[in-house]
């Protein structure tokens, strides 16, 4: 089991610590489940209720907070930060040993790095280069001439097509396919003709791929993921896509192709994003939002309804389907007023 003294982690993140510093830290919890020896935070004030109850042995905390921590606390101007810091501390990753395994199928013209690790069952195609301490996962499938950087970490079962790039430090999750054929069709009025895909996928340094994502290359330009960017699971991103340094995109979203993303952007959980559109730096998109007209200036948008009541809704529904009607006797009781007033 890992254990650190507040002493330790406090020198490690530069904290400012009030309390014991010999105090051992062998976990971490909420301020409602955390037991002795784990160390919790406070950075949401709906939370503040639980800290006076707490029974971790510390508690990560802003200034303004320190007088009502009943423990040991951990002073950060971002306690939400900090505390993502101090969970990499006890992260458990299972230890990869470098070498090829036995049934790991190889081309001859693949370029491996110094420290890699290629799991059971993967398939490296020709031409690829992977960059040193990177991890394979089993069942990987790695296509013609793709680059990958060095400590990325390709989790099982992922699938990287032909000809794309990735940085270094990049985690893929399993079962995501980055690369695949964009959806481009025209049609001829018959039947739909494909439009080949001959882009690639270009991802940045630093970024995250949830499980099951899908990252389509381009149709002519490349598809773009840039530095940082941290994408969850069972994401769709369709083709020609750009999506700038450290934006966030949550569960189940859906961007389709050509879709432009500014740096630091948020779209929340099971979003949608029509084509062709763009997003400024800093905008924040609520979850189950859909996208369907370009945000030129930063801040948090919505769409859709709130929660309400499946009879409330139903009326909302027939108003809404009224409004059209209503809007056009307004326009004509204006028009009347006008005249009436006109005629007086």
């Amino acid at each position: 089991m890992k254990s650190y003294s507040l002493g330790d982690i406090a020198s490690r993140l530069d904290l400012r610590l009030i309390g014991d510093p010999d105090c051992q830290i062998q976990g971490l919890g909420t301020l409602a489940s955390a037991n002795t020896g784990d160390i919790s935070f406070l950075s949401n004030p709906s939370y503040l209720g639980q800290l006076a109850n707490t029974s971790a042995s510390a508690v990560i905390v802003d200034a303004s907070q320190t007088d009502a921590v009943p423990t040991n606390a951990l002073v950060a101007d971002q306690p939400y930060v900090a505390f993502a810091y101090v969970s990499q501390l006890f992260a458990e990753q299972p230890e990869v040993v470098a070498g090829v395994h036995a049934s790991a199928c190889v081309a001859d013209t693949v370029s491996i790095g110094e420290g890699v690790y290629i799991g059971a069952n993967v398939v490296i195609e020709e031409e690829v280069e992977i960059g040193a301490n990177s991890s394979i996962g089993p069942g990987t499938v790695i296509g013609r001439g793709v680059r990958l950087g060095e400590s990325c970490r390709l989790h099982a079962q992922v699938t990287l097509y032909h000809g794309v790039r990735i940085g270094s430090r990049v985690n893929i999750h399993s079962h995501a396919v980055i690369g695949a054929d964009g959806f481009g069709f025209a049609f001829d009025g018959e039947r739909s003709i494909k439009i080949q895909q001959l882009g690639a996928v270009l991802i940045g340094d630093d970024v995250d791929v949830g499980a099951g994502t899908t990252i389509d290359r381009g149709a002519i330009e490349d598809t773009i993921v840039e530095d940082g960017v941290k994408i969850d699971n069972q994401v769709q991103i369709g083709h020609n896509c750009h999506i700038g340094a450290h934006s966030v995109i949550c569960g189940c979203t859906a961007i389709a192709g050509s879709a432009k993303i500014g740096r630091y952007c948020v779209l929340g959980g099971a979003s949608g994003m029509v084509g062709h559109l763009m997003l400024a730096d800093g905008v924040k998109i609520s979850a189950m939002s859909l996208v369907n007209k370009s945000i030129s200036e930063p801040g948090t948008y919505s769409s859709g309804t709130g929660q309400m009541k499946v009879a409330d809704w139903k009326r909302a529904i027939v108003r809404f389907q009224q409004l059209d009607s209503l809007a056009l006797r307004v326009k004509e009781l204006e028009r009347l007023i006008e005249e009436e007033g006109i005629a007086r």
